[in-house]
């Protein structure tokens, strides 16, 4: 498995990866907004705006876009993005990192690996304590963080998206 910044190169991969979450009621997070983005080029570009600071979109901040790559078929199994700090936005709902697994390769581990495999570049980044959310009744999702450390702080709700999420801390300044 390797954990790598996207390029051109995975261009197929990429969509095909996008395209397994193109079914009502998918979700895909930490994705960038690749979702919405039918050209790789496209969330190539806006994924280089957002690691660079002084060209972070309005609304956006600065963000480490990663995707999780099985070597032995070059296939995405899961997107990783790190939000070096919070806005208003992030602090209430998204903390500082975003993850999502394709839907084929569930279940088998890859959340937790990516999700450990970033600690160390938040630690790096300077961000001491991680927020982390899920929404309420994603298992998957709730185990990965506390398996990773997180240690639950509270539930808010998402009036924009209707839904209850669970805040997570990790702390990283041990």
């Amino acid at each position: 498995m390797k954990l790598i910044e996207p390029t051109i190169a995975y261009d197929r991969q990429i969509q095909a990866y996008r395209s397994e979450f193109l079914h009502p009621g998918m979700s895909m997070d930490g994705g960038g907004s690749l979702i919405r983005y039918d050209r790789t080029q496209d969330w190539l570009d806006l994924v280089a705006r957002c690691g660079n600071p002084e060209t972070v979109p309005a609304g956006f901040v600065p963000a480490t876009q990663f995707i999780y790559v099985r070597e032995s078929d070059d296939k995405i199994v899961g997107v990783i993005q790190i939000r070096h700090y919070l806005n208003d936005v992030l602090a209430k709902y998204s903390g500082h990192i975003g993850y999502s697994v394709a839907p084929s390769e569930r279940r088998k581990g890859y959340a937790t690996q990516m999700l450990t495999r970033v600690l160390p570049i938040c630690r790096e980044l300077g961000i001491e304590k991680v927020l982390i959310t899920c929404v309420r009744g994603n298992e998957g999702s709730r185990r990965t963080i506390v398996k990773c450390g997180g240690v639950f702080e509270s539930e808010v709700y998402e009036p924009e998206r209707d839904r209850y999420l669970e805040r997570y801390w990790i702390d990283l300044s041990e």
